[in-house]
């Protein structure tokens, strides 16, 4: 357990899409916690399909990873052209008890969820680093189902994510809410990042 526990702590630390997603998030206030739900969300889903056994799925039908690579590439380019196109500002928080802007914000919140969601739950990189690390650090004869200790393996690696995520998106809304300049740089940074992701991976399915 506790091997793993540091080989997922090394891999969130790596920047990536979620990475990009949650500085994004962050420099628009208000989103932080949804979107992190949301990339949490997507991650417990894809454990979950790992340990419903989707590995062998995939052995057999090696379309479906290609079908979730594009789709997941697709996404990513999407979300990277829309932050170059319209970079993130730091919000300003104002109190405002009408219940149309709670509303809108109950709606906002939705929408960053879904768009996290995707972000992890169409990563075919997190699918696969799922499927090639977690059945590594179960024990067959250790007394619980396989599908049970992937279960809490891929707990461990959520509540990983929770920590570093969280920390990336508070910390760029932080540091970055009073330079409104930077802050649109570093979004547009964070949409080429998203945006590249998705042509290498669709370019990787192309050649391949």
């Amino acid at each position: 357990m506790f091997g793993f526990w540091g080989l997922s702590f090394l891999l969130v630390l790596t920047p990536g899409a979620d990475w990009a997603y949650m500085i994004r998030a962050g420099l628009r206030g208000r989103a932080v916690l949804p979107s992190l739900a949301g990339l949490l969300a997507g991650h417990l889903a894809l454990v979950a399909l790992v340990a419903a056994g989707v590995a062998a799925l995939v052995a057999r039908r090696p379309e479906v990873l290609a079908v979730l690579t594009v789709l997941g590439a697709a996404y990513l380019v999407w979300l990277g052209v829309g932050a170059l196109l319209r970079p993130a500002g730091p919000v300003a928080v104002t109190v405002d008890g009408s219940g149309s802007r709670i509303g809108s914000r109950v709606g906002s919140g939705i929408g960053e969820a879904v768009r996290g969601a995707g972000v992890s739950g169409l990563n075919p990189k997190v699918l696969l680093l799922f499927l090639a690390v977690l059945p590594q650090f179960t024990d067959p004869g250790g007394g619980w189902s396989l599908g049970l200790q992937i279960l809490l393996l891929g707990l461990v690696h959520v509540v990983g994510c929770a920590a570093v995520y969280a920390g990336v998106g508070v910390g760029a809304r932080a540091v970055l809410a009073a330079r409104p300049a930077a802050a649109r740089v570093l979004s547009r940074c964070s949409g080429a990042l998203m945006a590249l992701l998705g042509v290498a991976l669709l370019a990787g399915q192309l050649v391949g």
